[in-house]
């Protein structure tokens, strides 16, 4: 991917042993062939294909009922993962904090006087929730809280507004995410005060006459605090080629190019700079709205400034919960949705660090590594070879996490078995159905029958879930393709890891039902 908005298209639609044993190791297919009548032929034939030779298959097929596993290509070999590590993030937040959990957003303050006045800072304290504004629940949140805190009585605000995202600690994005991503829609900041989805719509129209500068519009307003723009209209036989650009870190968006006179709007989605202060500047706009008088300025405070709640007294003076915990997760990995499991991670990570606290007080790790922590203990306690999983963020939009399709089956098996197997696998993707899955498999055995997550960006093609075989078989796999360049009028890369996905449903050589060729909506890349 460019590092220029303007080369993208506009807006897009939304296996292991119990603790304590060995890991599993990979049976002589040989022998399982023999036990269970599963035949890989149709997949060696697949897999086998010249147009494959300098790309890299990994596939391994564990089935439940059994415990057997029934077929390993190139299984034990470290892949890049994509999003399908978003399954590991997945079950770290469903053991703890639990699939009920509802993340707080918190209004803290000092005390109300007679009059109405509220002594010193109002505090906007976000705790990780990334569906603020967009879940059913929260679309007001502003005005929620505005009209709590004036049922309090409170009429006048002394001092600033500070919004606090301070709850997480560390870099603002993930461990390994490329810079060019960073100012688009999947590569928005993570932020403890997250807010509609750290997402900025930008809308693009041309003058009524060439030459004249194009029409730009923020929503929210003043999102990103300062745009430069030298976007002119050109006549309307050139077209338009509209380039964006944010530097990592810099709050001034460049925008440069033409839009062609006549031309319709054109709309972009770019990850905002500073979602806390966003959240302030909302949240000021409700006060504003309920009769608060705001005396201060909306502030917002980052790791590593000291927390803004220790200045205040803390006291809770209004709440809003997001969804539960399942329900926030059934959406991140039915979209795909990167913001939503890098925050997951983070929450795991506060809890973790929480009941393992640092050696010394000098010592310093940053709420997504110890969310990284809190994975590893689980593979510990499935069983799993550390050495088989490389988690290095919570999304797998780092190139540096990895993972062998042993390793991933093992982690689908243990799940399976754990208090919330049913929470974990509800939050999939199903063929034909929804997510990103919602154009693939129709009208074959695997419709309505395959869950699994999709892992999707440049030179990364996987497929990690659940299926049910046509013979009845319940089976665990993982089909992962790194490193393949398709020829010219080769099909889809998605269509060819869903080929094989298919193979594991059917008993011999099916004909190949093929599948939606563009891109899964909702992938990273």
């Amino acid at each position: 991917m460019a590092s220029l908005l303007g080369i993208l298209a506009p807006t897009l639609p939304l296996g292991a042993q119990e603790a304590g044993t060995a890991p599993v190791a990979p049976t002589r297919l040989a022998t399982v062939v023999a036990q269970s009548g599963f035949d890989p032929s149709a997949i060696e034939a697949y897999l086998a294909q010249p147009r494959f030779e300098h790309a890299s298959w990994g596939v391994a097929v564990e089935s439940l009922d059994s415990g057997r596993m029934l077929y390993t290509h190139e299984a034990q070999r470290l892949m890049q993962t994509a999003s399908t590590a978003k399954l590991f993030t997945a079950a770290a937040v469903l053991d703890q904090p639990g699939p009920d959990y509802r993340i707080p957003t918190r209004l803290l303050g000092g005390r109300v006087l007679p009059d109405g006045s509220l002594s010193g800072a109002l505090v906007l304290q976000g705790m990780g929730d990334p569906t603020l504004g967009v879940a059913a629940g929260s679309t007001d949140w502003a005005r929620q809280l505005a009209r709590q805190l004036a049922g309090r009585g409170v009429r006048r605000i002394s001092g600033d507004l500070i919004a606090d995202d301070t709850y997480f600690s560390g870099p603002p994005y993930g461990a390994g995410w490329e810079a060019e991503d960073l100012q688009s829609w999947f590569g928005a900041a993570t932020s403890a005060l997250s807010v509609n989805e750290n997402i900025a719509d930008l809308t693009v129209e041309p003058a009524n006459r060439v030459g004249r500068p194009a029409g730009l519009v923020l929503q929210p307003e003043k999102a990103i605090p300062q745009i430069d723009s030298h976007l002119d209209t050109g006549p309307a036989r050139d077209g338009s080629a509209i380039n964006l650009y944010r530097a990592p870190g810099a709050s001034t968006l460049e925008a440069f190019g033409q839009i062609g006179l006549h031309s319709p709007a054109q709309h972009f989605r770019l990850s905002l700079p500073d979602p806390a202060r966003t959240a302030g500047l909302l949240l000021a706009a409700a006060l504003r709205a309920q009769g608060i008088v705001l005396q201060g300025r909306v502030v917002s405070r980052h790791w590593p400034e000291p927390g803004a709640t220790g200045t205040t007294g803390g006291t809770v003076l209004a709440e809003i919960l997001s969804p539960p915990l399942a329900e926030v997760l059934q959406q991140g990995l039915k979209r795909s949705q990167n913001l939503y499991l890098q925050d997951l991670l983070q929450i795991a990570g506060v809890g973790y660090a929480a009941e393992h606290p640092p050696a010394s007080a000098g010592d310093f790790t940053s709420s997504a590594d110890s969310g990284v922590h809190a994975i590893e203990a689980l593979l510990q306690r499935a069983g799993i070879d550390p050495a088989a999983i490389q988690i290095s963020d919570g999304t797998g939009m780092s190139r540096r996490s990895l993972a062998t399709p042993l390793a991933m089956v093992q982690w689908l098996a243990w799940v399976a078995r754990q208090p919330f197997a049913a929470a974990f696998r509800n939050g999939l993707p199903v063929a034909a159905v929804d997510g990103t899955l919602a154009a693939h498999f129709h009208d074959s055995p695997a419709a309505d029958n395959l869950q699994a997550k999709t892992g999707s960006m440049s030179l990364v093609h996987c497929l990690v879930g659940y299926v049910t075989s046509v013979q009845g078989e319940h089976l665990a796999f993982a089909v992962m393709l790194n490193n393949y360049v398709p020829p010219t009028g080769a099909p889809s890369i998605s269509h060819d890891v869903d080929q094989v996905a298919l193979l594991l449903t059917l008993d011999g050589v099916p004909e190949l039902v093929h599948s939606h060729s563009g891109p899964r909506a909702g992938e990273a890349h």
